[in-house]
């Protein structure tokens, strides 16, 4: 027997107005920030807020008042990457009077190309004041909120965007692996819509030019980004007739996959083979895995410093491009 216990009612603006023993009126300027009322009532009309758990309706005040108070960040998933730039996020919003509302615009069945429109469409003008967009597939149209962009498919083109030294970050992972004595030196590229993924790849190549040895087809394969793509290209490396020493993967999840077939396959990192990744996601560090750091808390913070000026129409948008690290762990070794 299951029992049809009745919903608790939502407390209203009206409730908390009837135990304050204020107006309605009077209850709306005090959580809406406004002057004029007594620091008294104020501190009564609050309290009653908090015991009674009441929270404006965010369409509710956006009709009313044009604001929500309230960031949207907008993701296509809640993968490591997006994780930690929310975690630098929350952060940087604890010290303002926003909140934020994270949103997963492509988990659902169908094509993610464009996600970041739908989730616009869906959320802008509404529920948030401002749009913080993580790794947007397409270029955005003028939209009626301000918009962030952190590492767009695109590159840094027109909007106002926060992004990492991709380009010098993989010369450095490829340079510590010539500084290693290796010369075969592969490469899991990254996804072919992706400009950073791109300019990983040509600071691969940049460092081996520099370094006089030539970036061989049969050692630059695709890895997409992904563990399940990463996989078959793994192993087609590794079963080269003359396989690589060393591999530097456009991200972590496909270093961290290169590691897994080497040992599938009897081979020791990093005796057999030195593997790189890049991002520094908390699993490289798990895994001991050589990595091109992003420093993702702090792109975080920078995407929201960036929405709070842009709200407060202090600031024009502009490109924001923060230095990459290499961290050595053990997944590296002299050859």
């Amino acid at each position: 027997m299951t029992l049809d216990l009745p919903r608790p009612a939502r407390t209203t603006i009206t409730d908390v107005a009837r135990a304050a023993g204020v107006s309605v009126a009077t209850v709306s300027k005090v959580i809406n920030g406004r002057d004029g009322i007594a620091a008294a009532t104020t501190d009564r009309v609050l309290k009653v807020v908090a015991d009674l758990g009441y929270e404006r309706s965010l369409v509710a005040a956006s009709l009313r008042g044009n604001r929500t108070n309230v960031i949207g960040v907008l993701v296509a998933e809640f993968e490591p990457f997006a994780l930690q730039l929310l975690a630098g996020m929350n952060d940087a919003l604890s010290a303002t009077r926003y909140d934020v509302l994270a949103y997963a615009g492509a988990v659902s069945a169908g094509s993610h190309q464009g996600w970041e429109n739908r989730s616009l469409s869906r959320l802008g003008g509404t529920l948030i004041d401002g749009a913080i967009l993580v790794t947007p597939t397409v270029t955005l149209p003028k939209a009626s909120i301000p918009i962030v962009a952190i590492d767009p498919h695109s590159g840094a083109r027109g909007a106002a965007t926060v992004d990492t030294d991709n380009l010098d970050g993989a010369r450095a992972a490829t340079r510590h692996l010539i500084e290693s004595g290796h010369t075969r030196i592969a490469h899991l590229r990254g996804r072919d819509d992706l400009e950073s993924a791109a300019l990983r790849e040509r600071g691969y190549r940049e460092a081996l030019d520099d370094a006089g040895i030539p970036a061989l087809p049969d050692l630059v394969v695709a890895g997409g980004y992904r563990a399940e793509e990463s996989t078959r290209a793994a192993h087609d490396l590794l079963a080269l007739p003359e396989p690589p020493t060393a591999v530097f993967a456009a991200n972590d999840v496909s270093a961290l996959e290169m590691m897994r077939v080497a040992a599938e396959r009897g081979l020791s990192v990093p005796g057999d083979l030195s593997v790189v990744g890049f991002d520094d996601i908390p699993a490289a560090t798990a895994h001991g895995l050589t990595t091109v750091r992003q420093p993702l808390g702090d792109m975080g913070r920078a995407a929201v410093d960036m929405m709070v000026r842009l709200l407060a129409d202090d600031a024009a948008a502009e490109n924001v491009r923060l230095p990459a690290e290499l961290v050595v762990r053990s997944s590296t070794a002299r050859l």
